[in-house]
């Protein structure tokens, strides 16, 4: 069986009838689009799209902190700014 990453399930026909109101039943959650039972495609909110952007931006950020936290290091004066 496949892993289902999301609380609400429509069939791919169920979409194609009622997009609108899948949405707004989906209340900015994923919606896992299903084809014979199995997980196709996921429907995302383009507010919780755009949130999952943002954290994947945060966890590169920290990634990097974390590799360069150790150094090296460039010694830099001010007057050389």
């Amino acid at each position: 069986m496949n892993a289902m990453y999301a609380t609400m399930t429509t069939s791919v026909t169920e979409l194609k009838r009622n997009f609108a109101g899948i949405l707004k039943q989906a209340d900015d959650c994923p919606v896992a689009v299903l084809n014979h039972n199995r997980p196709e495609a996921y429907l995302l909110p383009a507010a919780y799209y755009e949130r999952m952007l943002n954290y994947m931006e945060d966890l590169e950020d920290a990634k990097i902190i974390w590799e360069r936290a150790n150094g090296p290091y460039v010694e830099v004066k001010l007057d050389d700014l």
